[in-house]
């Protein structure tokens, strides 16, 4: 049975099923701060937060806290750049030599064909990651920042054969680029323009959430020899249309609600709403595409992480719902932070259908 919302009774029966779930983790594990949600198209139904935002810090965790999520900033990206589809500035075929024609001759002749789509879907030949995402940090304008490190590392020849399938960070700032040349305006300007403002995602910005220095929220968390590292770094600014994103689990659920049925509808074109989660294998723009019966078919999934923090989501669009898990840390086995997560996205799933 899956309820389309949840009485207060019902919130506190979940949390009082969430929450010593969630403390066990962090006493198995060891990490500092978790949080988890549920959410459907009418927003967050309820939400969970254990732990504390800083090692060796007494300030907890709290559920309206912002949180770093990696890259499901993708699924944002490739949004924006449908909504410039709708006014007619782009379109999934749009070629990057196309969109930068002043590229022609600066790089390898394979990527010029590189396709929109291609690029959103990790089929575009670029390798994980640019040359060094930190070069040219002495450029202010980030438009000009992005082009540099766009040339420096699409100069050789492509990692893999154009149309097969590589996960890309590179791709998803060169789809960046193409935005950018086509409006003037900065990934960053047009994401908040066009994406977070018209939801009302008054908490998303990019970098790391909070103060520098301060606990006002929390800080990620690097795994070292002597244990964790709380840290305030984040990954280069030129990166960010594939990962610098941070909200509220609340202002999260504003953006994953696009997907489910009933929502706001900022894309009048529900084409290009399908045309996101049109897979290519099991990837679409920013989303694994997956079945699963607990949730009736189809899950639209993805893992975020700046190695200082882990973030999983998986939105049911059968079900109206979607399931959330941040934490404010990160393994260097990548895969034992996938499985604390996917245990708490099966406990969200398993407690939703409960009576």
């Amino acid at each position: 049975m899956i309820l389309l919302s949840f009485t207060s009774g019902e919130i506190g029966k979940r949390k009082d099923q969430i929450n010593p779930i969630l403390s066990t983790i962090i006493d198995n594990n060891k990490i500092p701060g978790i949080v988890a949600a549920i959410s459907s198209s009418k927003g967050l139904l309820f939400s969970s937060a254990s732990g504390i935002r800083r090692f060796n810090n007494p300030d907890p965790m709290k559920t309206d806290d912002l949180v770093h999520l990696g890259s499901c900033t993708k699924a944002m990206t490739s949004t924006l750049l449908a909504i410039l589809i709708t006014e007619g500035k782009l379109n999934w075929e749009s070629t990057l030599i196309e969109a930068l024609p002043e590229l022609k001759d600066l790089i390898h002749p394979n990527y010029e064909l590189a396709t929109l789509r291609k690029l959103v879907t990790h089929r575009s030949g670029m390798p994980a990651n640019a040359n060094n995402w930190w070069d040219h940090s002495d450029e202010r304008d980030i438009k000009v920042r992005r082009l540099k490190i766009l040339k420096d590392s699409l100069a050789t020849e492509p990692a893999t054969k154009v149309g097969d399938y590589l996960y890309s960070n590179l791709g998803y700032m060169v789809a960046g680029c193409m935005a950018e040349k086509v409006t003037g305006k900065s990934w960053e300007t047009l994401i908040q323009e066009k994406l977070f403002q018209p939801l009302g995602m008054n908490t998303a910005s990019f970098g790391p959430p909070g103060t520098p220095g301060q606990s006002d929220q929390p800080w990620g968390h690097l795994e070292s020899d002597i244990g964790w590292e709380a840290s305030q770094l984040d990954n280069s600014e030129p990166l960010g249309p594939a990962g610098r994103v941070h909200c509220s689990l609340a202002d999260w659920a504003k953006f994953l609600a696009l997907q489910l049925p009933n929502s706001n509808p900022i894309i009048q074109n529900q084409q290009q709403l399908d045309q996101l989660i049109e897979p290519v294998g099991n990837y679409a723009a920013g989303w694994g595409v997956y079945q699963d019966n607990r949730v009736k078919g189809t899950v639209l999934t993805h893992d975020g992480s700046n190695t200082m923090w882990y973030a999983r989501v998986w939105v049911a669009p059968n079900i109206d719902r979607a399931y959330m898990v941040v934490m404010n840390a990160a393994f260097k086995n990548n895969n034992k932070s996938a499985t604390i997560c996917e245990q708490v996205i099966n406990e969200l799933i398993k407690i939703d259908q409960e009576q």
